[in-house]
């Protein structure tokens, strides 16, 4: 699935009817951090991207390309989740340079770390499906261009090309990382009733019982309320975002 990377309509670089109070950007040493850790980023979503092209070559074949960016994958997508809190914060209310909802992004890190720790990590035997490397090489677009994105807009040089991608390209990836997670999750569900995996049974000293397996089934059905909102929220961003670039282009 990020992302997908994704309102309260003041706080979205002042696009909006009535013109905000001017903020103030970060400190130079909060925007020095935000662009390390941004290029850091950038850098290791790269190096998973190579690391499947290299592995696609080598064996002439996309089945099973996940074994070669596994140790990549998991640290990057992990320090996602260890930075994403933080930095949206700083960001968004300080800078208001980020035009997203924190809410809507902290559910897109935390679900793609819950599938790279908690399903594809955890159940070996769905390492190998297809479903994997879809929501794989998703994420692995949708955060090269998120982060440079990031990257550029706190060097005040967003280049358009970037802001083009990032408020489009989500059209198709987006739907195609999901698919990707809860066709994971679903071919996960057989291994998980038979090993019973991460579930307490009763009786027990804590009297508190775990059904992995239900829990699993909860997370697939909190992407019908949840992915629509942060799909139609890009759509929204994308309208307001590029009709306002498009405007600003003609004026000069």
């Amino acid at each position: 699935m990020a992302a997908s990377g994704s309102g309260g309509s003041r706080a979205d670089n002042g696009y909006g009817s009535q013109q905000p109070r001017r903020r103030k950007g970060p400190g130079a040493l909060a925007t020095a951090y935000l662009v390390i850790y941004n290029v850091v980023m950038t850098a290791g979503w790269l190096v998973i991207a190579v690391g499947l092209v290299r592995a696609y070559l080598a064996k002439g074949s996309y089945h099973s390309l996940y074994y070669s960016i596994e140790k990549p994958l998991k640290f990057f997508q992990t320090g996602a989740l260890l930075e994403s809190q933080k930095y949206l914060l700083i960001a968004k209310y300080l800078s208001g340079i980020v035009p997203s909802s924190v809410v809507l992004t902290a559910f897109q890190v935390m679900s793609r770390v819950f599938l790279t720790w908690a399903v594809t990590h955890s159940v070996k035997e769905v390492q190998t499906e297809d479903s994997v490397l879809l929501f794989v090489v998703a994420w692995t677009i949708t955060e090269i261009i998120r982060y440079s994105f990031y990257t550029f807009s706190l060097l005040n040089h967003l280049p358009y090309l970037i802001k083009w991608a990032r408020y489009t390209l989500f059209i198709v990836l987006y739907p195609m990382g999901v698919s990707g997670e809860l066709l994971t999750i679903y071919a996960a569900l057989p291994f998980v009733r038979q090993s019973g995996l991460y579930s307490i049974n009763l009786p027990n000293k804590y009297n508190f019982s775990f059904d992995y397996y239900t829990f699993l089934i909860l997370v697939m059905i909190s992407y019908i309320p949840i992915f629509p909102q942060l799909y139609f929220h890009m759509l929204h961003q994308r309208r307001k975002v590029l009709s306002h670039t498009e405007e600003h282009k003609k004026s000069e």
